[in-house]
C-alpha cells in the first residue's frame, strides 16, 4: 500500500521511512527541507512542497492518492517556542489542519501523529500513563495538545481515525550507520555531547544541578529512534485492521540523569572532559519518565536498541563518520 509520509525527511520521519520501506511499503515523502535533509532518504518518492500552502497538500494527496498519512512536519525546539510562540502556533496547527481537511476531501482517513511528551506538562506522577492529565508547560507542547483535541474532533465528526504517538526523548542512529541525527542548530542532549567529545563545541553545559534528583540533574526517559520508527508502522497497521484511535506512549520506562548519561558517553567513546553548570531553563522538569505498557500490549512493540550505551554507541558511530569532513555543514 502507498503511504504520505510528511516530515519525512527529518530525523524521526527519515528513520520510519527506511522502515517503511522496509516491509515493502510505497512511500511518498513531503517534505520542505527548511530542517529535514534529502541526503537523510533511502529512497521512496520525494515531493517538495509546504504544508502552509493548502495547494501543495492537495495537489499530492491527489496525484499520489495514498491510504494513510504519517504526520512527522512540526517544529520541536522548546526554547524557540517560548521565544516566538506565534512561529509555533502558526506553523504546527495551521499546517496540522490544511493536511487534514486536504485528507478528508480526497476520502483519506488514517493518520499517525507525531506528537510528544509535552503534552502532560509536570507530571504528578512517575511513570506517566496516558490518562495523566494533560497541561502542557510551554508552546511547543500547547501546539501537539491542541492538535491532539483537534484529531479527536475531526475523528468523532469526520470519521478520520488516528494513532497519536507521545514521544518522550528520542535519541541514537539507524545500527546500520545509514542515517542520523542531523539538526542545526542542534539542541538534543545526546548529539551535544557527543559534537563536544569530538572537538566541535567548546563546552558543554548542564542545565542545572539542584533538581530533587539522586545527582541533581534532570532525570529523562531515552527511546531510540529505530525502535520508535517500529512502533509507527506497528500502529500503522493496527489502526489500518481496527480503525480504532488511540493516544500511545514511547519512550523506554527508563530513567536517566544528565550526568549518568556524560558518564556513559564518556566510558563508550573514551573521552574525558570537563563539563559545566548552568541554571535551569525555563519549563524543565525534574523526572519524564513513559508509562508503555499500553503501547507494548497494543501494538506488540518490543524495543531492540533502547538500552543508553546502544543509543550512544549508534549516534557516536553515525557522527564520526559524518563529520565536517564528509560535508556535514554546520559542525565545523
Amino acid at each position: 500500500m502507498r503511504v504520505l509520509v510528511t516530515g519525512g525527511a527529518g530525523y524521526i520521519g527519515s528513520h520510519t521511512v527506511k522502515e517503511l520501506l522496509s516491509r515493502n511499503y510505497e512511500v511518498v515523502v513531503f517534505d520542505n527541507f527548511s530542517s529535514g535533509r534529502e541526503e537523510l532518504l533511502c529512497g521512496g518518492e520525494v515531493v517538495r512542497g509546504d504544508l502552509r500552502s493548502r495547494e501543495d497538500i492537495k495537489q499530492v494527496l491527489k496525484k499520489y492518492q495514498p491510504e494513510a498519512v504519517l504526520h512527522f512536519a512540526s517544529l520541536i525546539q522548546v526554547a524557540e517556542s517560548y521565544a516566538d510562540p506565534a512561529k509555533y502556533y502558526y506553523h504546527n496547527l495551521l499546517t496540522t489542519l490544511n493536511l487534514l481537511d486536504s485528507m478528508l476531501e480526497q476520502k483519506i482517513k488514517v493518520l499517525i501523529f507525531s506528537s510528544s511528551a509535552a503534552v502532560y506538562g509536570l507530571p504528578s506522577q512517575t511513570p506517566i500513563p496516558e490518562d495523566h492529565p494533560l497541561n502542557p508547560i510551554n508552546p511547543y507542547g500547547v501546539t501537539k495538545f491542541m492538535t491532539e483535541r483537534i484529531l479527536q474532533d475531526y475523528d468523532r465528526a469526520y470519521g478520520l481515525n488516528y494513532i497519536s504517538l507521545r514521544y518522550f526523548n528520542a535519541a541514537g542512529a539507524d545500527p546500520a550507520g545509514q542515517l542520523g541525527e542531523w539538526h542545526q542548530p542542534e539542541t538534543h542532549l545526546i548529539p551535544s555531547l557527543l559534537f563536544y567529545f569530538l572537538g566541535k563545541k567548546e563546552d558543554f553545559l548542564i542545565y542545572g544541578q539542584d533538581f530533587p534528583t539522586p545527582d541533581g540533574t534532570a532525570i529523562r526517559d531515552y527511546i531510540h529512534v529505530t525502535d520508535l520508527a517500529s512502533a509507527h508502522v506497528l500502529a500503522l497497521e493496527k489502526l489500518l485492521a481496527t480503525n480504532c484511535s488511540q493516544v500511545l506512549n514511547l519512550g523506554s520506562s527508563r530513567g536517566y540523569s544528565v550526568l549518568e548519561v556524560v558518564k556513559e558517553a564518556g566510558q563508550l567513546t573514551g573521552q574525558a572532559r570537563p563539563v559545566k553548570f548552568g541554571p535551569r531553563r525555563e519549563g524543565d522538569v525534574p523526572v519524564l519518565l513513559a508509562s508503555t505498557e499500553k503501547a507494548e500490549k497494543y501494538l506488540g512493540w518490543n524495543r531492540k536498541y533502547s538500552d543508553l550505551r546502544t543509543i550512544i554507541k549508534t549516534a557516536w558511530d553515525w557522527h564520526r563518520a559524518h563529520g565536517p569532513a564528509q560535508g556535514r555543514p554546520g559542525q565545523g
